[in-house]
């Protein structure tokens, strides 16, 4: 059993993950040996739960959702987005390129770990995997929404990119990039946050709360029925889904549409290219290799908990 830093350290990982464009904490969670554990933790809460609160035995509820577990886990996201969001959003701006390198490394390292988890390669398998590249890769032509305050949409956000942060090598804050309000919600909120606006966070952070916990109870259970029947089928549609996903997040890239309006500029899409064999290069490369071995070593320390990923 993971002891309590070391949940809140791999729900950090997780934080960090979830707030980069193009990387998935929840392939952090699957590397790391947690994912059904937190899918089951989440599963808790039921009817079950109501009725144990209502029954006033807080220590089964507690128990019900591996509250300990949870908390410490929630708790290194929200300290890791807290302290991490100013860092990154300072580091797209200065080091776009090094900043890109270093998660291509993970998420490229990561293809290996995830594709191990497949007990047999069968027809189905091979279906999924392309499938889930198909849809990764199909993302990158998918144009951003304008950013919107309206309570409804801020609620589907939330949906939508809980629902994407916790499957692996689908990325929430791209979700929210292509929905339009990856700025609103992750970086203006947050640093909101920080600077004690409680006003602006409540506007965004209520609506936005209460459909990320809808989308993710129900999520939850979808995910559960999924790999208790098709796990290998499932994990290799994650598989495809994560060698996807290096294409929105390859570090050479320029703009190619960009909107100019209220004197704010707005980058719709990007233009991908193959870099120049130049000392950014050779840093760059430096960085993703750095990054490859820290997955490498996450997944030897995961690996003796990966026995915790078969549902079933």
């Amino acid at each position: 059993m993971d002891s309590k830093l070391a949940i809140f350290l791999k729900g950090f990982a997780m934080g960090a993950a979830n707030v980069i464009p193009g990387v998935s904490g929840g392939t952090v969670a699957f590397l790391t040996g947690i994912y059904q554990r937190l899918i089951g933790a989440i599963e808790g809460f039921d009817v079950t739960l109501a009725k144990l609160l209502l029954k006033k035995d807080i220590v089964a509820a507690w128990k019900r959702v591996d509250g300990t577990f949870l908390m410490m886990l929630i708790t290194g996201v929200f300290m890791s987005i807290l302290s991490v969001a100013n860092v990154l959003e300072r580091g797209f701006e200065s080091y776009p390129v090094y900043v890109a390198a270093l998660f291509f490394g993970f998420i490229a390292a990561s293809i290996v770990s995830v594709m191990k988890m497949v007990k047999e390669w069968k027809l189905s398998q091979i279906v999924a995997i392309l499938i889930g590249l198909g849809l990764a890769v199909s993302l990158v032509f998918v144009p951003e929404a304008s950013e919107s305050q309206n309570f409804f949409y801020l609620m589907l956000c939330g949906a939508v990119a809980m629902c994407s942060m916790i499957i692996p090598g689908v990325s929430g804050s791209f979700v929210l990039l292509l929905m339009g309000n990856y700025h609103l919600i992750m970086i203006d909120t947050v640093n909101a946050l920080r600077s004690g606006q409680w006003g602006d966070v409540l506007t965004v952070g209520v609506p936005v709360g209460l459909g990320a916990v809808s989308g993710l109870l129900l999520l939850s259970r979808v995910l559960s029925w999924l790999f208790k029947c098709f796990h290998d089928t499932a994990v290799a549609a994650i598989t495809g889904f994560i060698a996807g996903s290096l294409l929105l997040i390859w570090p050479w890239k320029r703009p190619a549409v960009v909107l100019e309006k209220n004197g704010e500029v707005k980058i719709l899409s990007y233009e991908r290219f193959f870099p120049e064999i130049n000392t950014e290069f050779w840093c760059a490369l430096a960085i993703m290799l750095v990054a490859a071995l820290c997955v490498y070593l996450m997944d030897k320390v995961g690996s003796k908990k990966r026995v915790e990923t078969k549902f079933g």
